[in-house]
């Protein structure tokens, strides 16, 4: 591996308390930027994702710890970064140039040399003919692409984006991030590797060579690992899918240990074998996911999944758990990282509670393998009831006995609610209700 341009050992973040006590941000972490890769860095909010990168850079000391640049510490040494902001953060009283060249005057080159540099990374990143405008004439996208411009003239070996696209409509977030690719691979862009915040999965895995997820309270490493599909990256291919998949379990599951890495080959999947046909029920109710249709219908039926939560003040893994499950119930689907409402969720939204009801109990046994055996198993019985235990029996093949416990509850609280069954607490059996109305085939292992 090649000499790592930073390297953080041991850093910490924290902040020292009257009480003697102090609020730990980030727990003692090590990690590494070397030449030739790209870095993304995933994490709920209040992760330390913003602090962490701020002390990679030198903007912020570590509490305790050390980081490196060049095996020299960062404090002492000349270090050559740039920084893109969510924000764009130009100066509005300056031209497009001039905001380019203001890190150059900051270095003290001469005119001559700071429009001779800002003029070409201009027509770099494609804004030649637009030196003289001025910020607010600009759209989101071109103002991005001033921040781009700022950020490159300098040479920086490392460049930092912090949620560069995040402030951008769809559109233009992916044809920047293609121009960005496009400007790394062709080697047009002067700097040896990027090292980049987001709140977008979907976003790392188009980009990155490597992705870093951090857990919170503190913040932590959770799983750092290198992404071997080519360039350009298909969102359609399973390879693709399992790694989105990979990392909003690892989001949404916060006190799991992260599940084992997808195993790919030739950008497809290779299958576990151990793996059973149960899906991971996520742990939202019902209330929760009908919340969240009525919010899309009030966006026209589609929101960004991360601004959404922002809006809401909700941490990421709040809400992705309550998208997981309106997706899964066919309610909703998830492109690029917006929630789409479907023709059934906005039937559901719109729908009185009774209706809500018979819609939620019919997408349920179509979506949902658990709670169609269940109701087949009720159906098969003559006293219309059947123990939780054997349903416990079979998750605990796949699930640990803690995921098992939820699994069963979140079921519960599903079936109970689109009145599929009722559930005696004392007894800890299943009862059928409506049941016997749901046209559902027996399976060979209830039926014997």
């Amino acid at each position: 591996m090649p000499e790592a341009i930073i390297r953080a050992e041991q850093v910490e973040k924290y902040y020292a308390q009257p009480s003697e006590n102090r609020i730990q941000v980030i727990s003692p972490t090590d990690l590494s930027i070397v030449p030739g890769e790209i870095v993304a860095l995933l994490g709920p909010s209040g992760s330390g994702k913003s602090t962490l990168l701020r002390m990679l850079t030198g903007l912020s000391t570590p509490s305790a710890g050390q980081v490196f640049w060049h095996e020299k510490p960062i404090g002492s040494s000349d270090v050559n970064v740039s920084i893109v902001f969510q924000s764009f953060a130009l100066f509005p009283w300056l031209t497009v140039l001039e905001n380019v060249e203001a890190p150059l005057q900051a270095r003290g080159q001469t005119p001559d040399e700071r429009r001779t540099r800002a003029m070409k990374m201009l027509d770099t990143v494609g804004l030649d003919g637009f030196q003289h405008a001025f910020p607010k004439e600009l759209s989101g996208g071109m103002r991005q692409r001033v921040g781009f411009a700022r950020a490159l003239v300098v040479e920086p070996e490392v460049l930092f984006m912090d949620e560069p696209f995040s402030a951008l409509d769809v559109l233009t977030a992916e044809n920047l991030r293609s121009e960005l690719l496009e400007l790394w691979q062709k080697k047009t862009m002067p700097t040896q590797a990027i090292f980049i915040v987001t709140h977008n999965i979907e976003e790392a895995v188009l980009l990155a060579d490597r992705i870093i997820v951090l857990g919170r309270n503190p913040g932590h490493i959770r799983t750092d690992f290198r992404v071997t599909l080519q360039h350009p990256r298909d969102r359609k291919i399973g390879a693709f899918t399992q790694l989105v998949d990979y990392i909003y379990k690892v989001l949404t599951r916060p006190e799991a240990q992260p599940p084992e890495l997808p195993r790919t080959a030739g950008g497809k999947r290779v299958r576990d074998q151990r793996l059973m046909s149960y899906q991971m029920l996520p742990h939202a109710r019902p209330g929760g996911i009908a919340g969240l249709l009525e919010l899309l219908v009030d966006h026209d039926g589609k929101a960004d999944i991360y601004r959404l939560a922002d809006d809401l003040a909700f941490e990421i893994d709040d809400i992705l758990p309550i998208v997981d499950a309106a997706a899964l119930l066919s309610f909703l689907s998830v492109q690029e990282g917006d929630a789409v409402l479907t023709p059934v969720g906005a039937e559901y939204a719109h729908a009185e509670i009774l209706r809500q009801k018979e819609i939620f109990r019919t997408v349920a046994v179509d979506n949902v393998l658990l709670l169609r055996q269940i109701v087949r198993a009720l159906q098969a019985k003559s006293d219309g009831t059947v123990s939780e235990e054997f349903f416990h029996d079979m998750l605990d093949e796949q699930f640990s006995e803690d995921e098992t416990l939820r699994q069963l509850e979140t079921a519960i609280n599903w079936g109970r609610f689109a009145e599929l069954f009722d559930f005696d607490n004392s007894r800890r059996r299943f009862i059928r209700t409506h049941a016997e109305a749901i046209p559902v085939d027996l399976p060979k292992e209830v039926a014997n």
